[in-house]
């Protein structure tokens, strides 16, 4: 019996570089509340929400994808030649096949890299790092673009009270490669199907495309069950992640949850007992829900700032539709 050579790659993995792309034009509340009953004291105390990004014709997923992607690369200090695997986690690119990452990875200039798209809501961006790093470690590539991006103004319903106001448009991306200690801890992830219908899209392409419907799909919640699964269970998934990690919350510097409402994270912080030092990201003020985008906008968001630094310790944790979640301890690049 023929033995297979053993895989070689990195000892571990980190992430090198991000970066990130809001699309031109801001979004108010009040436009927002041409279409629905409500205000924009009402929008800002449930979601923390002041404005968000909707993306132009042009600013395709594609295109929004590789501007970020340019600047991720750029701050990794690497070549687009040099990155051996594309992933992209959306669901608002609307052709079923090809997969974007193809189309992102021939743009950007790489040299045939491997390229795939997955599909897990608001915790895609945690996904695409897992699988990033076990291909770094398993040594099928030396450095990985992870992308989260999304067109969600595409998949609002402006008409409809509990969502119109959430969503933005956007695109994250870091490059992980090598390491040689551990950077990226144990991911805590997984699904919970039984409460799928609390978010997703109001009915298949199908029925619009039969005329079984009139009007195209959108993405919609049940807000208030959203709401307490997120605070209550994913608040322990968070704590598992950093007894994974073999550390505490005293131990943590910047604290990146999904940015899906204010009142969500505010919660999470307290039931965490996160420590006054540890910097909270927030960007779901300016830029709304982008889904698997918001973490890494968020991150460079921090970074840009300087309310976070290089070899700061974070805890990042991803969680949506499906119900799937993702959670785990990095170090910021």
């Amino acid at each position: 019996m023929a033995k297979i050579k053993p895989s070689k790659g990195a000892p571990y993995a980190r992430i090198l570089g991000v970066g990130g792309y809001r699309p031109t034009r801001v979004v108010p509340n009040e436009v927002i509340l041409e279409t629905i009953e409500s205000s924009d004291e009402w929008i800002r105390s449930r979601s923390g929400i002041e404005t968000r990004h909707w993306a132009s014709d042009e600013e395709t997923v594609a295109a929004m994808s590789v501007e970020a992607s340019g600047k991720a690369i750029a701050d990794a200090g690497i070549s687009a030649e040099q990155i051996g695997g594309v992933i992209v986690s959306t669901v608002s690119h609307f052709k079923q096949t090809p997969a974007v990452a193809t189309e992102i990875a021939d743009k950007l200039g790489t040299d045939k890299a491997a390229a795939f798209d997955i599909s897990a809501g608001c915790a895609g961006f945690g996904y695409g790092l897992t699988l990033a790093k076990g291909m770094i470690v398993e040594g099928s590539a030396e450095y990985v673009l992870v992308i989260g991006v999304e067109r969600l103004s595409d998949l609002t319903d402006l008409e409809d009270r509990a969502t119109a106001f959430l969503f933005g448009d956007g695109a994250g991306a870091v490059v992980v490669g090598p390491a040689q200690e551990p950077a990226i801890g144990p991911t805590v992830w997984g699904s919970e199907g039984d409460k799928s219908d609390t978010i997703k899209q109001t009915v298949p392409w199908t029925d619009y495309r039969d005329g079984t419907v009139e009007k195209f799909p959108a993405i919609t919640q049940e807000g208030q069950a959203v709401f307490r699964w997120a605070v209550f269970e994913m608040a322990k998934v968070a704590q598992q992640a950093l007894d994974a990690a073999g550390i505490t919350p005293d131990d943590l510097d910047v604290f990146i949850p999904h940015q899906a409402n204010a009142r969500i994270i505010d919660s999470m912080v307290k039931t965490l007992k996160l420590p006054e030092h540890v910097t909270v990201a927030r960007d779901i003020r300016t830029t709304g829900n982008t889904s698997a985008a918001s973490i890494p906008l968020a991150m460079e968001r921090l970074l840009a700032t300087g309310e976070a630094k290089s070899g700061d310790t974070a805890l990042v944790i991803g969680f949506g539709a499906g119900l799937v979640y993702a959670a785990t301890v990095v170090t910021l690049p």
